[in-house]
């Protein structure tokens, strides 16, 4: 292999446990995350944002198939091991509220990453869930922190290879930013379980207290709330999101339907989706 033209970069080992701006662009630069990725996502968006309500089932029928996983919806730990005496189902309270958060969640990485403010929110994101920054503690472990978000990058790249509209390239280039971003998403989550840079740990940044979905006093990610009440984080009250169409129907024969629609077509209708039962 040739040697790289390119000069040799520093970078400041400090800067990456001591500053979120620096620990993104190292990570951006290191992955090529350029406008290329930018606009990928941004001209793929609709089309993932139509994937992403039975995305949101899929991953919370997987949660449920582990008890590990599936008691943290009562007990807001994966390292309790304690009598839970609440069984918790699709149908559940907290998880009809967790599925509004992971939808919202999913409909932000969507958005614009040009901006700063998209990478503070993805590392709040990793932080709250270690029990920091809440007003109503979570503690999940980083084992199922990985495999959930490699399983929520698997099932995204099956369904775009998949769509009938899109063409082979333009494929290849939302898979791969949103691969970044996910990727990029993982470091945010792990910089706040592992111990690395320990040694900065006075350094870092004053983590803030705020309810879920805001960011510096901002609600930046949108929820869907029935009867037009106000979201309270935690309280395990009943909700009335807006229902997914997939609720109760088995994802495994999920797929989409293929109809001979042109990509360069200026008005794409949202794709059929066909759920299949094996009949």
């Amino acid at each position: 292999m040739a040697p790289s033209s390119r000069p040799m970069q520093t970078i400041s080992r400090h800067d990456l446990y001591t500053s979120l701006s620096a620990r993104i662009s190292y990570l951006h630069a290191f992955l090529d995350f350029s406008s290329r990725d930018i606009e990928a996502l941004s001209s793929g968006a609709k089309y993932i944002k139509q994937l992403i309500p039975a995305v949101v089932n899929i991953v919370y029928r997987k949660l449920l198939e582990y008890d590990i996983t599936a008691r943290a919806f009562t007990t807001r730990s994966t390292s309790y091991e304690g009598p839970i005496d609440e069984v918790v189902d699709e149908d559940s309270p907290q998880i009809k509220h967790r599925k509004m958060f992971l939808t919202a969640y999913l409909n932000k990485i969507c958005s614009d990453p040009s901006r700063f403010e998209f990478w503070e929110y993805l590392d709040k994101v990793g932080m709250m869930h270690t029990g920091v920054g809440r007003v109503h503690p979570l503690h999940i472990e980083y084992i199922h922190i990985g495999v959930c978000l490699s399983f929520i990058q698997d099932v995204f790249t099956e369904a775009i290879l998949s769509h009938p509209r899109i063409s082979l390239q333009r494929k290849i280039a939302i898979v791969k930013a949103l691969g970044k971003v996910i990727w990029i998403q993982n470091d945010l989550f792990a910089k706040w379980y592992v111990r690395d840079g320990e040694e900065f740990r006075d350094e870092k940044e004053v983590v803030e207290v705020e309810r879920e979905g805001y960011l510096h006093g901002v609600k930046v990610v949108e929820t869907e709330i029935g009867g037009g009440g106000e979201e309270k984080e935690g309280d395990g009250e009943e909700r009335k999101p807006g229902m997914c169409p997939f609720t109760g129907v088995d994802m495994a024969g999920l797929k989409i339907s293929p109809h001979p629609v042109s990509e360069a077509e200026p008005a794409v209708s949202k794709p059929e989706v066909v759920v299949s039962n094996g009949h």
